[in-house]
């Protein structure tokens, strides 16, 4: 092959290479697909979850969906946005991954916002799965029950942060209560255990989130209990 072939090849297939890279050089774009690693949503959810306009969050999302990592599906007047492949959120979680490993400012910054997490106790998903397996833990879902409904870590209870303090009775004061939300970084489950602890419960919060466990090749579950 002529070396100007060879050069026209290396050229063209690094491009498709680059598409993905520039898909996600977007902080905002990042945490669509941090938010549509939950499940699935409308371009409304993601706005307000985000505090972007809606036609902003369309942009981000067809920038996404070019490069195939977003796919949606139309029912009447809504579109609903999902990740195209779990292999989207793997490719996040080794960026997330490798940004904590390389840049300072990173962990500068989550300490400045989780300023009092080094008091909570945390787990990680392979201490979670083993305690599960013993069966001496109980697991709440502190995330909105639409996402729970999505996918849940196998038996764990749906307790909405926001419905947490009314149902504490509901929780058993003899046993370990392990807390997760949507990631590292999600808040849900700090402000979980720091309510728990405060009402005499003995609570973790787990490390990762529901992605992340699913991302481990760990079993979910589908939809829920009754409300």
């Amino acid at each position: 092959m002529p070396t100007s072939e060879k050069r026209c090849f290396k050229e063209a297939l690094y491009e498709q290479f680059a598409r993905i890279g520039r898909a996600l050089a977007n902080p905002h774009r990042l945490e669509l697909l941090d938010l549509l690693a939950q499940g699935e949503r409308t371009v409304e959810d993601l706005a307000r979850e985000t505090g972007l306009s809606v036609a902003n969050v369309s942009q981000h999302l067809q920038i996404l969906r070019g490069a195939r990592l977003v796919d949606v599906r139309r029912s009447g007047l809504y579109a609903y946005y999902r990740l195209a492949d779990p292999h989207v959120f793997s490719v996040w979680r080794s960026l997330r991954t490798f940004g904590e490993t390389r840049l300072a400012e990173i962990q500068q910054v989550v300490a400045s916002y989780f300023n009092n997490r080094d008091s909570l106790q945390a787990i990680t998903l392979q201490e979670l799965k083993e305690r599960l397996a013993e069966g001496n833990v109980i697991v709440i879902d502190v995330r909105p029950y639409e996402e729970y409904l999505q996918g849940h870590i196998p038996a764990a209870k749906a307790m909405p942060l926001e419905e947490l303090e009314k149902r504490l009775q509901e929780l058993p004061r003899d046993q370990e209560i392990v807390a997760y939300c949507r990631g590292p970084y999600c808040v849900f489950a700090d402000e979980a255990v720091a309510l728990l602890k405060q009402h005499g419960f003995k609570a973790l919060r787990l490390s990762e989130g529901l992605p992340d466990w699913q991302d481990e090749g760990l079993p979910i579950e589908v939809g829920g209990e009754s409300r």
